[in-house]
């Protein structure tokens, strides 16, 4: 789930690679999901680890939580204000911003970043950056795509997508009595070397490191990156991404 690319059709691609396997589970359950998808599959395996067996965890890897910073206030320390997720939590201030620019053409921008670079969105200056002309779209993409996508925007608005961002302070005042917890379910972390959130400050190393990610979450089995992959992993690949979903949970 991405609160800016619909939850059914953007698991289209790795769902129909996983409907060639058949796995019955009774009980506990397994659990994958993709950046805010990720984050609420981590809350949940942190808050109920009895009804999890597994979870795969695509592009975002469990944040441990710091009692003495808010997210929101993290973000700006050291990736500065007007980095997206800042830019994001003002109520309305995006959605008039979102609005000068043809949805289509934004959602193909959104879709392809592919410079793993911090995504900057300065007041009212960003939209110049938007491309002029046609953008070649990858294999992955198609026009019925980003149509689909845009329909539902235009429809409806950006606002319930911005709200989970503007909820990030809510989730850390709602998980403090998790405060230096572990999460216990086995679990799996892909993401790709050209995700956005592989490069934010610090990120590389609490993923690699055996005192970060490895330390909050002990039954990790596994971490994959994958080479040449950006963010919306589980539609540029969606093949490998199902093979490994599969291997793992099988295993439960």
């Amino acid at each position: 789930m991405h609160p800016f690319v619909p939850r059914l059709h953007s698991f289209s691609h790795s769902r129909r690679s996983c409907c060639a396997h058949r796995v019955t589970w009774t009980g506990p359950s397994v659990v994958v999901g993709h950046d805010w998808g990720a984050m609420m599959a981590w809350y949940l395996c942190l808050i109920r680890p009895d009804i999890v067996k597994a979870m795969v965890s695509l592009s975002v890897p469990y944040f441990r939580r710091n009692p003495s910073m808010k997210f929101v206030e993290g973000f700006r320390v050291f990736c500065g204000d007007d980095y997206y997720i800042c830019r994001f939590q003002e109520p309305g201030e995006m959605e008039e911003e979102f609005a000068q620019v043809d949805t289509p053409k934004l959602m193909t921008k959104f879709l392809t970043i592919r410079e793993p670079d911090l995504l900057m969105l300065p007041k009212n200056t960003w939209m110049a950056g938007m491309p002029k002309v046609s953008v070649t779209l990858p294999t992955w993409l198609t026009e019925e795509d980003i149509n689909y996508y845009a329909s539902k925007f235009e429809k409806k608005g950006f606002t319930g997508g911005l709200n989970y961002y503007r909820a990030v302070d809510l989730n850390w005042e709602l998980t403090a009595a998790w405060t230096n917890a572990k999460v216990q379910v086995p679990a799996k972390f892909i993401t790709g070397d050209l995700d956005l959130v592989y490069h934010m400050p610090g990120m590389k190393d609490y993923i690699h490191s055996p005192e970060g990610l490895k330390k909050d979450v002990p039954l990790l089995e596994e971490i994959v990156i994958m080479e040449d992959v950006a963010h919306f992993i589980n539609q540029e690949k969606g093949d490998e991404i199902s093979k490994h979903i599969y291997n793992f949970i099988k295993k439960f």
